[in-house]
């Protein structure tokens, strides 16, 4: 480990800071308050470190992914939105979700039988549970979870399994993620989906990065008969609102009633730090100047 890592910094005083470029003209900076690893893996360069308002944080190739301060918006809105809307998801196939916090969600409801996870590098799984137990929180033991070390783009196009979710969990759409974000991984996604099947996928920063927005809207629009975004905002992750597509050929699932929500999330008895009925609804609520850079 070097004294200033890839991605790193010294300012004036001598502070270490991590150093974040979100495009040519946007950055944001943490300062590194420990450094416990920066090393580059056979795929990704990784590195964590301690910040004191943050806590603990993972950032693979320059890019906060896992802030423990907040990783439960991320996590509970990416799992808790598409199993609640289906209603009777069994299984689950995850692409990418290394730190397996969306797992950890996941598995909190008992009608879900089977969580394929499908991760590229697996330093960042043994990463999660190494500097990050809190996150996974022992979920890669649950006997439903079978984890597949695989580029996804290949497992998607390969597999014959069929599932009722598909969770695309990824970094931004740069490097090995790039892939993930174009139509035709979602075709071969909607190719593996059961009868009213929803898949969902972080698509980027919508107010900065509208374009893979805008790219995964006009895929999902053109293979589902209904498909739409819904947003969340990590303070970690910089540039405000971050959008996650949504889409499913079944209009019940789609529908979003309030009180059925409210319904199944009663009865699945669990207590949650960010998601509830009326965030879930309200996060398909996109503001105006969103909704025009994305149609």
């Amino acid at each position: 480990m070097t004294d200033t890592p890839k991605h790193t910094y010294r300012d004036a005083n001598g502070d270490l800071w991590f150093r974040e470029s979100l495009s040519e003209g946007i950055g944001n900076g943490l300062r590194i308050d420990n450094l416990l690893y920066a090393e580059a893996s056979d795929v990704q360069d990784l590195i964590v470190f301690e910040n004191n308002e943050n806590g603990r944080v993972l950032a693979i190739d320059g890019l906060v992914q896992v802030s423990m301060a907040d990783e439960f918006i991320y996590h509970e809105m990416v799992s808790h939105v598409p199993l609640l809307s289906h209603g009777a998801v069994k299984r689950v196939l995850i692409v990418g979700g290394g730190d397996g916090g969306a797992m950890r969600e996941m598995l909190k409801h008992k009608g879900v039988e089977s969580i394929t996870l499908v991760e590229i590098d697996p330093d960042v799984i043994e990463f999660s549970k190494k500097w990050f137990p809190d996150v996974p929180q022992g979920s890669f033991d649950d006997p439903r979870v079978n984890v597949v070390i695989a580029d996804g783009s290949k497992y998607v196009e390969e597999t014959s399994d069929k599932f009722d979710l598909i969770l695309i969990d990824s970094s931004d759409p740069v490097g090995p993620s790039a892939v993930l974000f174009t139509r035709e991984f979602y075709t071969a996604c909607s190719k593996l989906l059961n009868e009213g099947g929803v898949i969902v996928t972080q698509s980027g920063l919508a107010a900065i990065h509208p374009e893979p927005v805008k790219s995964t809207s006009d895929s999902f629009k053109s293979l589902f008969k209904h498909s739409g975004f819904y947003l969340i905002c990590v303070p970690a992750f910089s540039g405000g609102f971050m959008a996650l597509g949504f889409a499913t050929n079944d209009g019940a699932t789609f529908d979003r009633d309030i009180e059925k929500i409210r319904e199944r999330f009663a009865a699945l008895d669990i207590k949650t730090k960010y998601y509830s009925p009326e965030i879930h609804k309200g996060s398909f609520a996109l503001p105006p100047y969103i909704a025009e850079k994305i149609a």
